[in-house]
C-alpha cells in the first residue's frame, strides 16, 4: 500500500506541474532570452545582441526617472495605506471599548466595513475612470466644481508635473485601503480579549493599547501587507495609463512614468527585445524588494 502511494500522489501533481512549467516557467525563460535579442515581433527571427538592450536601458533618462518614481512609491504607498488601514481597523474592532468583557468597535462598524471594502470590488480601470471625473480641470470636475463655488481658481493636479504622481497615488490608496482594513480586522479578531483586559487593568489607554498591544501582535500581518503594497508600487501601470494626460505614457513630461509604462511604450513601438529587458529588470527589482523586506522585518513570532 505504501509502495503505491507515491505514484498515486504524483498522478495528481503531474498536470499542475506541467501547466506551471508551460504557463509560467517557459514564458519567464523565454523573456530572459528575448531581452538579449533585437526582435520586432514579426516573422523575422530574433537577432542576438547580448547586453545591448540593457546598456541602452541603463543609459535612458526615462528609465532612471521611472526608478525614482518607484522608490518614492515604495515608501509612500505602503506607509500611507497601512497607517490609514490600521487606524480604521482599530476603530472597527477595538475602538468602541469593551462591554461584558467583549471588545467592540465604534458604532456602525459593520456598515463601515462594507463602505471601506466597496472600492476593492471595482476594477482598477473603473476606479481610474471615476477619478478622471474627480480630477477634471474644468467646472465639471468634482474638485474644481467645489472650489470654484467658493470663488477659488481652478487646479489641474494631473497636468502639474509636481502633483500628478501624488494625485494618482491617492487613487491607489483609496482603492487599496478597504482590503487592508479587512485584513487587519481579521488579524485583530484573533487577538485574545484577555490581553486587552490585562492591559486596561494596568491603566493602558486606547493609544497605548494600539501601540503596545495591537501593533506588536500584528507584526506578521504588517509584514505581508508591506510586501503586497510594495509589489503594487511596482505594478503601477493601469492607473497611470488611464489618468496620465498624454495618452497613458507617463505624462506630463514623464512625471508619472514607471517601468510598466516604459515597457508598454516599448511594446507599442514593436521593440519587443527592449520591452523584455525592462520586464526582466522589473522582475528582479520586485523579487529583490520582497526578499529584502521579509529579511529586514523578520522577527520572532509572538504566540498567544
Amino acid at each position: 500500500m505504501r509502495h503505491g502511494r507515491y505514484p498515486f500522489i504524483a498522478s495528481f501533481l503531474a498536470l499542475p506541474v506541467v501547466l506551471y512549467l508551460i504557463l509560467v516557467i517557459y514564458p519567464t525563460l523565454r523573456t530572459f532570452y528575448l531581452s538579449m535579442t533585437l526582435w520586432r515581433g514579426f516573422d523575422v527571427a530574433p537577432v542576438w545582441v547580448g547586453w545591448d538592450n540593457y546598456t541602452t536601458l541603463f543609459d535612458d533618462d526615462r528609465f532612471w526617472k521611472a526608478i525614482t518614481h518607484h522608490a518614492q512609491l515604495l515608501v509612500a504607498l505602503p506607509l500611507v495605506t497601512i497607517a490609514i488601514a490600521l487606524f480604521f481597523a482599530f476603530l472597527l474592532n477595538v475602538g468602541g471599548g469593551s462591554s461584558g468583557g467583549i471588545r467592540r468597535g465604534v458604532w456602525g462598524s459593520k456598515f463601515y466595513r462594507v463602505v471601506f471594502f466597496l472600492p476593492q470590488v471595482l476594477a482598477i480601470v473603473i476606479v481610474g475612470v471615476m477619478f478622471q471625473t474627480v480630477y477634471r480641470s474644468d467646472n465639471t470636475g468634482l474638485i474644481n466644481g467645489i472650489i470654484t463655488a467658493f470663488g477659488m481658481d481652478h487646479i489641474a493636479v494631473l497636468v502639474n508635473r509636481h502633483t500628478a504622481l501624488w494625485a494618482i497615488m491617492f487613487v491607489a490608496v483609496w482603492q487599496a485601503v478597504g482590503f487592508y482594513v479587512v485584513l487587519f480586522s481579521a488579524a485583530m479578531a484573533n487577538i485574545p480579549a484577555e490581553i486587552y483586559e490585562a492591559a486596561e487593568l494596568d491603566g493602558a489607554t486606547r493609544i497605548s493599547l494600539f501601540f503596545r498591544v495591537t501593533l506588536p501582535l500584528l507584526w506578521d500581518t504588517l509584514q505581508v501587507a508591506w510586501v503586497y503594497l510594495g509589489i503594487a508600487a511596482f505594478d503601477f501601470f493601469a492607473l497611470v495609463n488611464v489618468l496620465a494626460q498624454d495618452g497613458g505614457y507617463g505624462g506630463p513630461d514623464g512625471a508619472t512614468t514607471n517601468l510598466g509604462v516604459e515597457l508598454y511604450y516599448a511594446f507599442s513601438k514593436s521593440k519587443l527585445g527592449y520591452a523584455s529587458a525592462i520586464g526582466v529588470v522589473l522582475f528582479f527589482l520586485t523579487l529583490t524588494f520582497a526578499a529584502l523586506t521579509l529579511r529586514v522585518t523578520r522577527r520572532d513570532t509572538v504566540e498567544y
